[in-house]
């Protein structure tokens, strides 16, 4: 078989392109794919037939060829040299592997049907790595769908794929242009609103999560909207020792979530 040529430049058109994929979401909206990196994420692409193309850095393509001579028979790859790949990759020390993948799209009414539906619903939530904590946390504990605002970071953010441990390629989700409208849409369902506030009721007290429920989390620094916070059905809170006043949004909403697992595994 011909030995693949081997790409050395960063002005490399395909080089380009992956590095805008990284840094701007309007060229992944507009290609419809995003970029993952790691073997772990790059597998779980693979095996779920969403892999676009595959880039391997020359060492990790030689590693790979002399463990499994058919690792990359059947993909469409590059090589990459490993200065090359270390400056096209988002981490700081890369795996020598990475993979452009489909972005899976999910219809909101499809989530809201769900006859067991348990959701979380996200404003403006701007971290990273909270939003994929969340993402990968939400999948632990059984939640059917996720509902972002659109002032949320990019779901397909680079930090936020990692954070997710593969989790992205599992639970639903759904991006909205009009948060307050689909607030309004999900309560028409018969879903009930919980939402994390300091004026709430503590969640231990309010009763069962084991109807049809959603928990709305708001902005890292700023807390819900007086908007959302109206829309809810019940504003709740975590009960809290010391002179805390808050957790991080992540924390929270895992309480929440893990909260509505144990009493509907009961």
């Amino acid at each position: 078989m011909k030995q693949k040529s081997v790409i050395s430049s960063l002005s490399n058109p395909q080089m380009k392109n992956l590095t805008l994929l990284q840094k701007k979401a309007k060229a992944r909206d507009e290609q419809g794919i995003f970029v993952v990196e790691g073997l772990k994420m790059f597998e779980e692409a693979r095996e779920a037939g969403l892999l676009v193309k595959a880039y391997t850095s020359e060492s990790f393509y030689q590693d790979k060829i002399q463990e499994n001579p058919n690792y990359f028979t059947d993909l469409d790859y590059d090589i990459i040299t490993d200065s090359v790949f270390k400056e096209v990759a988002d981490t700081m020390t890369p795996q020598g592997i990475m993979g452009t993948v489909k972005r899976s799209e999910y219809n909101l009414e499809s989530i809201l049907k769900a006859p067991e539906a348990c959701l979380l619903i996200l404003e403006d939530i701007r971290d990273p790595g909270n939003l994929g904590t969340m993402i990968r946390t939400a999948e632990g504990a059984g939640i059917t769908g996720i509902i972002l605002s659109n002032a949320s970071v990019d779901i397909y953010n680079p930090k936020v794929i990692r954070s997710t441990m593969g989790s992205i390629y599992r639970v639903p989700f759904y991006q909205t242009q009009d948060f307050e409208a689909t607030l309004k849409e999900i309560k028409e369902q018969g879903i009930v609103i919980f939402a994390a506030h300091l004026l709430g009721i503590p969640y231990d007290t309010e009763g069962s999560f084991r109807k049809r429920c959603a928990f709305l989390i708001g902005n890292e620094a700023n807390g819900l909207s007086e908007m959302s916070s109206a829309a809810a059905d019940t504003l709740i809170k975590i009960p809290m020792a010391g002179k805390v006043e808050s957790l991080n949004a992540a924390v929270a909403a895992a309480i929440l979530m893990y909260e509505a697992a144990r009493q509907r595994n009961n």
